[in-house]
């Protein structure tokens, strides 16, 4: 017997300097008397943390317990499959949030409650929904039509209102002490286990007496097919594929030096005008006119100076163009501030950090900060912010990769297909293809070349593949269609774009009813083939497992001859419905006739 708990959210805010508290899963597994032979293991990293921590115990004497403890909300944005499978395969689900993190709060509401719904699809799993720590701007307020707490913190009647949407138990735990964690969260916890308990006995119990109810000879019984190979979604490396282009200088085209020439930090336009509004003006990739915010452009004319007639995109072979920075005290910061922009400003804490040490002057500190808020601001939208955080700088500008895609701005190389042309930057290729990194930086005439042909891949191939580069996100029309992205992804070696489309396929084909599936006219054993051809081992043996589950549907059609003998025996030894069970069919039914009595099913 077993019980399956998924812990989601963070119970610490923003601002605590304790990180080492300990999790409230952790506190009660560690005080509960219940609860024995604690183990716990990490799950595969995720932009540097772990997406979740597993923990195995006994609890009740001999009932495994396993807590699946996820801080990290991001699973949910780059890992649908897994973060759906997790909360899916849930006894028990617990939501923690912390009290003074209104944001956090914020986003969780808006943004994950809505797809814990969706995993949820209805299922009747109990939710435990946890507000944790002390509100700091005062004596705690539970008068729902008191407002003194809720710019800064959020409210009981907040919580209340989300566990009601969740159908949710709502607990306040003002601190982690024995008696909140163990007897007033550990008590509704253990409480959800026992009744999961139950319920897994009583299901147990009604299989166990339908099969009893008949002494008479029963039919066959039809078992379940093979478990299918799962296959895994991998975590998105696109921050880091940038962050590693800044570093190794690749395809650079803008050097940014101080007044007096001495030092040179080289960047990529396109980047910096991914991030910022200020850098589109700069570069002439917007007029000023088009901003409809002059203080953009004073900044920029304040910090930069650009050498006349260099704001397109730079050939290869020519020199980058060099931008003066003004700024002395700004300058000496850049390489720090490249390096969180090219992280997808997401780190603006270490960020803030970096800037303290190296000019240990906090006058000169905020005034360096202030001038990195303003270069990612949007325009006309917000301006500089006294306190700000990451959650905060994620929101401070609204461009991306997705602006620069298939367009002649800034591009300064041209694929060649089918007789069109597609604009496309040499950086981002690089940063994201390492067969393109090594086709522009090697002894290869692309390297040297504006054109650059492309064959064996369609137009509308090549521009999905594109598109991934730029977004880090594809959406495949079809089976086929992602079948061609996935050969397109093998023969410039994008691993993860090709897990994507293996993904697609896999899951549109499980979702295809048996009708459709006899009806349809995609061919299963020509989208092996192609797997196989092409390397992908995993979804070449989902599909085998595929074709020998839905044995009685492909046996049938003309294309289950193209089947190698290798895959045949396979296909044979794996077979559902099984040969044994078809002939204890039909000794069945021989008897059920000899017998002159009503079939026990029918």
């Amino acid at each position: 017997r077993s019980v399956s708990i998924v812990a989601l959210g963070n119970e610490r805010d923003g601002f605590s300097e304790d990180s080492q508290q300990p999790s409230l899963v952790w506190s009660y597994l560690r005080r509960s008397a219940l609860i024995s032979h604690i183990d716990s293991t990490l799950s595969a990293s995720h932009v540097g943390n772990p997406v979740f921590t597993e923990y195995q115990a006994c609890v009740f004497g001999n009932v495994r317990l396993v807590v699946q403890d996820c801080p990290v909300w991001d699973i949910f944005d780059s890992d649908w499959y897994t973060s759906r499978n997790l909360v899916g395969g849930a006894d028990i689900i617990v939501i923690k949030y912390s009290v003074n993190d209104k944001a956090s709060f914020q986003e969780l509401k808006e943004s994950y409650i809505p797809m814990i719904k969706k995993a949820l699809n209805h299922c009747s799993v109990p939710v435990i929904i946890s507000a944790i720590g002390a509100r700091k701007n005062g004596v705690p307020c539970t008068c729902p039509l008191c407002t003194s707490d809720r710019r800064s913190c959020v409210t009981t009647s907040e919580g209340v209102q989300l566990a009601k949407e969740l159908g949710a138990t709502y607990l306040e735990l003002h601190t982690l002490n024995d008696f909140y964690v163990q007897k007033y969260f550990g008590g509704v916890l253990e409480y959800f286990m026992i009744q999961s308990l139950n319920q897994k006995s009583s299901e147990k119990l009604k299989k166990k007496k339908k099969a009893q109810k008949s002494h008479r000879v029963q039919p066959p019984q039809l078992e379940q097919p093979e478990k299918m190979p799962i296959l895994k979604g991998e975590a998105s490396h696109y921050d880091a594929d940038l962050h590693n282009l800044l570093c190794c200088c690749q395809c650079a085209d803008v050097a940014f030096c101080p007044e007096d020439l001495s030092t040179v930090v080289e960047a990529h336009k396109v980047i910096l005008c991914s991030a910022s509004h200020l850098f589109m003006l700069l570069f002439e990739v917007k007029s000023p006119a088009d901003t409809h915010d002059a203080s953009l452009m004073r900044t920029a004319q304040s910090l930069f100076a650009m050498e006349a007639g260099s704001a397109n995109g730079v050939p290869p072979g020519v020199p980058p163009v060099r931008v003066v920075v003004k700024d002395a005290v700004f300058c000496s910061c850049l390489p720090d501030i490249l390096h969180f922009i090219y992280s997808g400003a997401l780190q603006w804490e270490r960020l803030e950090e970096d800037i303290k040490k190296k000019l240990k002057d906090p006058e000169k500190t905020e005034h360096v900060l202030e001038k990195v808020k303003c270069i990612l601001k949007t325009p006309g939208k917000l301006g500089t912010v006294k306190d700000c955080r990451s959650h905060q700088m994620k929101r401070l500008y609204s461009t991306s990769l997705r602006l620069f895609f298939n367009t002649p701005v800034l591009a300064d190389v041209i694929f060649k297909i089918q007789g069109a042309s597609v604009p496309a930057h040499r950086a981002v290729l690089v940063a994201r293809c390492e067969v393109m990194a090594a086709m522009f930086n090697g002894n290869y005439l692309e390297a040297s070349s504006i054109l650059v042909p492309v064959y064996g891949v369609s137009k509308d191939t090549f521009l999905s593949f594109l598109e991934y580069l730029y977004t880090d996100s594809c959406c495949p029309a079809s089976i086929l269609q992602a079948m061609s992205l996935l050969i397109c992804a093998e023969m410039y070696q994008v691993m993860r774009l090709q897990h994507i489309c293996e993904l697609y396929i896999i899951t549109q084909l499980q979702s295809m009813p048996s009708r459709e599936l006899a009806s349809t006219s995609l061919s299963i054993v020509s989208l092996l083939k192609k797997a196989k051809f092409h390397n992908s081992d995993c979804l070449s043996t989902w599909l085998l497992h595929f074709i020998a589950t839905n044995y009685l549907i492909f046996s049938q059609k003309p294309e289950f001859q193209d089947l190698s003998v290798e895959e045949r025996n396979f296909v044979e030894t794996h077979r559902w419905p099984s040969n044994l069970y078809l002939k204890q069919l039909a000794d069945y039914r021989n008897y059920v006739h000899s017998q002159k009595c009503h079939c026990a099913v029918m």
